[in-house]
């Protein structure tokens, strides 16, 4: 009963950041479309560059530490190695 009250409460915090996330994104396109200029867009942009990254690091965390009991070292070994080649990949 315990890891199930801990992994409810895990998914609740994560989709809680992904909505947060997502109200970020969509008050700022509506911000974008209010200042009506391309520079300030692009400086919206740029600052919702550190939104997406943080909200995917912060979610998988929680997510992992919910799951702790129920993976082996080499599986988490594996899913950080698959975060590390995504900010690889996204690396300008």
């Amino acid at each position: 009963m315990d890891t199930f009250v801990a992994i409810k409460w895990t998914l609740i915090v994560m989709v809680c950041l992904r909505l947060l996330s997502g109200f970020i994104e969509v008050t700022a396109a509506f911000l974008m479309l209010r200042l009506n200029s391309v520079e300030k867009a692009i400086a919206i942009n740029a600052t919702l560059a550190l939104v997406g990254p943080t909200v995917l690091l912060l979610s998988l965390g929680i997510g992992l530490a919910g799951i702790t009991g129920k993976l082996s070292l080499a599986k988490f070994l594996l899913i950080g190695a698959g975060v590390l080649l995504i900010f690889i990949g996204i690396r300008k």
